[in-house]
């Protein structure tokens, strides 16, 4: 396995996982209570290995294996450490992957540094997922409560845990609504049965993306994890084709 490494950024200790190798280099974002260690991750990590080539993993502060609470999380620091692990650590250029949530950073992330990616793969990626995602009925308990849900006694990731503070962060984050100043390729991979993240979340993402070269991929029957066998593959297959030259 590889090493488990430490950054600090703004005080705050990210654990990630870097495969040396050649370029471009893979970069994965996991989704919301996610981590570095899933299948996806290391199914990618795996390809990279094989293909020779450089792959980046890391957790975002509160989750996995780097410190502090997952309560105290918001998507503009999460947003923070991305591109701090990527601006310290890897090297032009680079392919990133999101999963989920993890899409939604990764759009940030490539509109904030066009220069260095050459394309990106979203996987059941949620952009604005805090505009789209909530209803009247959890605004309110939001603004009257401060959370939906609650934390976890070792203050370790929940997937039942959203908090007002990182709801207004995503508010502020929204991509969606001014469209998305990106040129490279991008894939899009979307499970037709999709429960968490509707399908016409990708249709829209697809639209609002200025490049011309944006394809999506919807798997029959597949939900949101897209973590079976041949999900797998299918991510697998697409992320190939990127890393392969221009006719």
């Amino acid at each position: 396995m590889l090493e488990l490494r430490q950054l600090i950024v703004a005080g705050r200790r990210i654990a990630y996982r870097l495969r040396e190798g050649g370029l471009p280099t893979l970069v994965f974002f996991p989704g919301y209570a996610s981590d570095m260690e899933g299948t996806k991750a290391l199914a990618l990590d795996a390809l990279a290995a094989r293909r020779g080539l450089s792959m980046l993993r890391f957790d975002y502060s509160g989750t996995g294996s780097s410190g502090g609470r997952f309560e105290d999380g918001t998507l503009a620091l999460w947003l923070e450490e991305s591109l701090a692990v990527i601006d310290q650590l890897t090297e032009r250029p680079l392919i990133l992957v999101g999963s989920s949530m993890g899409g939604w950073l990764a759009l940030r992330v490539a509109s904030l540094r066009r220069e260095r990616v050459e394309a990106l793969v979203g996987i059941a990626a949620a952009p604005d997922f805090t505009e789209w995602g909530f209803g009247p009925q959890q605004r309110a308990i939001l603004a009257e409560k401060g959370r939906l849900g609650e934390p976890s006694p070792d203050g370790k990731a929940t997937p039942n845990l959203l908090t007002q503070a990182f709801w207004e962060s995503g508010q502020r984050l929204q991509l969606l609504p001014d469209g998305i100043g990106l040129d490279c390729p991008v894939r899009l991979i979307h499970g037709e049965a999709d429960r968490e993240v509707p399908l016409d979340v990708s249709f829209r993402t697809m639209r609002a993306l200025r490049s011309a070269d944006v394809q999506l991929n919807v798997i029959k029957g597949s939900g949101h994890r897209l973590s079976a066998p041949h999900e797998i593959e299918a991510i697998l297959r697409t992320v190939d084709a990127l890393l392969e030259p221009a006719p």
